[in-house]
């Protein structure tokens, strides 16, 4: 019966296990409630925000401007409109015998205006800019960097989930083992009792076999605060009350033939080729140097002093109105050198990240070989071991049935149930060592459908 639930374990399936029905749920929980991965969708959205606000700075912008001043003192400009018409004047009435052109004073202007307002509409245009069209480029490698940065957090907070599951499932069935090591020593109790009882053995037998009992319930009061341990981080990973309870998957030990896991899509080597397409945007922006910025302006608006469009004849608009129209243009002329050193500086760091695309392209080649064979060595150590807890089990059926024939002493008989309980824990540790690696090369080969 035993080599049948070996051999029904041998034919589990690890991709079959990817896919179990209760751990899913639990993962897509998980990815649902996930607070870090609502902090990530909020960088994502801030990413987008920032594209568009790119794409606007190639539209007009209209500001509407007013300045209000006041002044007195300062300097003046003096006018002496008397000192050159007076003369003509005074001919003037000596010739028609009239005083029709009077005598006229000299005037001062004041340079800063007692009360002056100007106020205008503003329009500006970029024409010609080649950092605007970098800046938009580079924002939009940005948000691509945000969606991969999203998808390879959700892989690790799978793996993370799909480890703590395993981890409880492993506390669960130690304290099972427990409970079965209890049950083999109370039986053992109970045999104790009766041949003291019948004065075949020595009663302090039954001392040491007490002894044992409250020994295995130390060690499940541990597994139980492992298991306890185990739930709350679970629980933590899916946003949930620590002391939720957990549904345990039956499916782990019936599912069918081992599958291949395919070769997924690793994140890790996005993030650096966008890396490297932000920095070929700032080289290019860094080679725009020698390009003129052209923009455009249009100003509409109102000018003049307060008191003089007190007046009927004079308001805003008349005449105080002006249209003024602009043209920029920016070319750098020379600048030491600087603009070539910082594109030597693009340059090389685009070079650096080539190199870093490369040798991570290695690392994580080399992280999936090493998952492969460690999932080979554990599940070779699952079959040594599934095959000690027979052999163990068996040899403590043949140890009790002479030891209630008195053919064999107790300490025999106590290695023996000894040897039962620590071939389950080994055997059961490596089991899940076995899933434990499995998910270890999901994740390294990126197999997970998010």
């Amino acid at each position: 019966m035993f080599m049948k639930k070996i051999a029904i374990f041998l034919l589990i399936s690890f991709g079959t296990f990817g896919q179990s029905e209760i751990l899913n749920t639990y993962v897509q929980e998980g990815l649902k409630n996930s607070q870090t991965l609502k902090q990530q969708n909020f960088q994502l959205q801030k990413a987008i925000f920032a594209l568009n606000e790119a794409k606007t700075l190639f539209k007009p912008n209209v500001n509407f401007n007013t300045t209000l001043s006041s002044a007195a003192g300062g300097r003046k400009l003096e006018f002496p409109l008397g000192d050159l018409l007076n003369p003509a004047y005074s001919t003037l009435n000596k010739l028609t015998q009239t005083s029709s052109f009077p005598q006229i004073q000299n005037t001062s202007e004041q340079l800063v205006p007692k009360d002056f307002y100007d106020m205008r509409v503003k329009t500006t245009m970029p024409i010609l800019n080649a950092e605007i069209k970098y800046n938009q480029a580079i924002k939009q490698e940005q948000i691509s960097m945000q969606q991969s940065e999203i998808q390879s957090y959700k892989r690790e907070l799978v793996r993370d989930i799909k480890l703590a599951y395993i981890n409880y499932l492993r506390a669960t069935e130690a304290i099972k083992i427990y409970e079965n090591g209890l049950r083999i020593l109370h039986e053992s109790e109970r045999v104790n009792e009766s041949l003291i009882k019948n004065g075949v053995a020595n009663p302090t037998v039954l001392v040491r076999t007490r002894n044992e009992i409250t020994k295995i319930e130390a060690e499940m009061e541990s597994a139980y605060g492992s298991q306890k341990n185990a739930a709350a981080y679970f629980n933590f990973l899916l946003n949930k009350d620590f002391i939720e309870k957990i549904t345990i998957d039956s499916t782990f030990k019936t599912t069918k033939t081992p599958t291949e896991l395919a070769e997924g899509h690793r994140e890790e080597l996005d993030k650096i080729q966008m890396g490297i397409n932000i920095n070929k945007q700032i080289l290019g922006l860094n080679q725009s140097y020698k390009k003129p910025k052209i923009g455009a302006s249009l100003d509409l608006g109102s000018q003049g002093r307060f008191a003089q469009i007190a007046g009927e004849s004079k308001n805003f608009f008349s005449p105080n109105a002006f249209v003024l129209l602009g043209l920029s243009i920016d070319l750098p002329v020379y600048s030491f050198g600087r603009n070539q050193l910082k594109i030597k500086q693009s340059e090389m760091e685009i070079a650096a990240m080539d190199t870093q695309l490369e040798q991570v392209k290695n690392q994580l080649y080399l992280q999936a070989e090493l998952a492969k064979n460690s999932l080979n060595s554990a599940q070779k150590i699952y079959n040594s071991k599934a095959s000690q807890v027979f052999t163990a089990e068996r040899y403590y059926r043949d140890m009790m049935r002479r030891y209630k024939e008195g053919n064999l002493n107790f300490i025999e008989l106590l290695d023996a149930q000894t040897q039962i309980t620590t071939a389950q824990l080994q055997q059961s540790i490596s089991l899940y060592d076995v899933w434990t690696k499995w998910i270890e090369l999901e994740r390294a080969k990126a197999s997970f459908q998010l």
